[in-house]
């Protein structure tokens, strides 16, 4: 797979993931702890698919690796708050496993991509 090809895998990947936990929030409890813990999520799901379609239109070198740092600190804190919201009971596990699964693999490969740039 060319590099185009790949960054336009990873950048429909991301943002279907942000499509996918979007619409899971409407229908979340309609209570403060899942409104409160579901914007978190969508504030850093949205982020790794925005950070990654702007790595992908860097400058440079140092400037993919920035956004790419940003990319993987938010798929870790995306990670983050699904826990969160299977752990508290907000939403039953059986319902964030692809989730979940879906957002460590792309952290793996965010994270080995920056460390391949340098």
């Amino acid at each position: 797979m060319e590099k185009e090809e790949f960054n336009e895998v990873l950048r429909k990947r991301t943002k279907d993931l942000a499509v996918r936990i979007v619409k899971m929030y409407s229908k979340l409890p309609k209570t403060d702890e899942a409104r409160i813990i579901g914007k978190q999520l969508i504030r850093s799901v949205t982020s790794v698919a925005a950070n990654y379609r702007a790595a992908c239109r860097s400058r440079s070198k140092a400037d993919f690796f920035a956004k790419l740092s940003i990319v993987v600190e938010e798929a870790d804190e995306t990670l983050f708050w699904l826990e969160i919201m299977e752990e508290t009971g907000i939403v039953p596990a059986a319902k964030l496993t692809e989730l979940k699964n879906e957002t460590t693999e792309l952290l793996k490969i965010f994270a080995k991509s920056r460390k391949n740039t340098y």
